[in-house]
C-alpha cells in the first residue's frame, strides 16, 4: 500500500474510521508512516497523538479497541480509510461515534419510510393515514395484508410485465415494514439474523 506521507509537514495523514458492518463513520484520527505500519502488524488501529505526541492505540485504556478489517488510501494516497471492527463504543464520551450518533445500519429510504411508518403507528389514534388505520386494525389485519401483497408477487414474477412485478414487490415491502413495526421489529433485527447465517 502506497501513502504519500510527506504532504504534511509533520508526516501525518488523516485516517477515516469506518465500520465495516454499519456503514457508519466512527471518528477521524492522524496517523503517520510508523502508526500505519503498527496497525498493520497489530490489526487493531493505532494513530499518532498530535496533542500527546506519541502513538496511541484506540481503545489502549478503555478496552474499547478498533480491530481492522480492510485499510485503503484515497485516490491521492493522502488519506486512508480503515474499515473496522468496533469493540465497544468509539468516543472517549461514551458515545457510538464522535460525532454522538448510533452506530447502527441504515438503508437510505427505507430507513427514513420504517421512521414514517414509527411515526404513524406513535401518532395512531390521531392519524387518518393508512398505516395508522392498520395499526388501529391489530396484527391479524397487517399479516394479511402482507400475505395478499406476497401472493400478488408470486403472481407478477410469473408474467412478464416488469412494472407491475417492481409494484408489488414495493407494495410487499411497505407491508412488511409496518409488520416488523408492529412486531416491534426493524430492518437492522433482520439483517442481523442474515449476518449471523452468513
Amino acid at each position: 500500500m502506497k501513502v504519500n506521507f510527506d504532504k504534511d509537514q509533520d508526516g501525518l495523514v488523516p485516517a477515516i474510521i469506518q465500520d465495516v458492518t454499519t456503514g457508519s463513520v466512527l471518528m477521524l484520527g492522524y496517523m503517520n508512516k510508523e502508526a500505519l505500519d503498527k496497525t498493520v502488524e497489530s490489526g487493531k488501529v493505532t494513530f499518532y497523538s498530535r496533542s500527546k505526541k506519541r502513538l496511541w492505540t484506540k481503545g489502549e485504556e478503555s478496552g474499547n479497541f478498533l480491530h481492522v478489517e480492510d485499510i485503503r488510501p484515497d485516490c491521492d494516497n493522502d488519506t486512508l480509510l480503515i474499515k473496522v471492527l468496533p469493540q465497544g463504543p468509539t468516543c472517549h464520551k461514551g458515545t457510538d461515534t464522535c460525532w454522538g450518533t448510533e452506530n447502527k445500519a441504515t438503508y437510505g429510504f427505507l430507513s427514513e419510510l420504517e421512521n414514517i411508518i414509527a411515526n404513524r403507528q406513535n401518532n395512531a389514534r390521531g392519524d387518518k393515514s393508512y398505516v395508522a388505520s392498520l395499526f388501529e386494525s391489530g396484527i391479524n389485519k397487517i399479516a394479511q395484508k402482507v400475505g395478499e401483497e406476497a401472493v400478488e408477487v408470486v403472481i407478477e414474477a410469473k408474467d412478464t410485465n416488469d412494472e407491475l412485478f417492481l409494484n408489488e414487490s414495493a407494495d410487499l415491502l411497505f407491508h412488511y415494514l409496518i409488520l416488523l413495526r408492529a412486531k416491534g421489529f426493524d430492518l437492522h433485527a433482520v439483517a442481523e439474523v442474515l449476518q449471523k447465517r452468513h
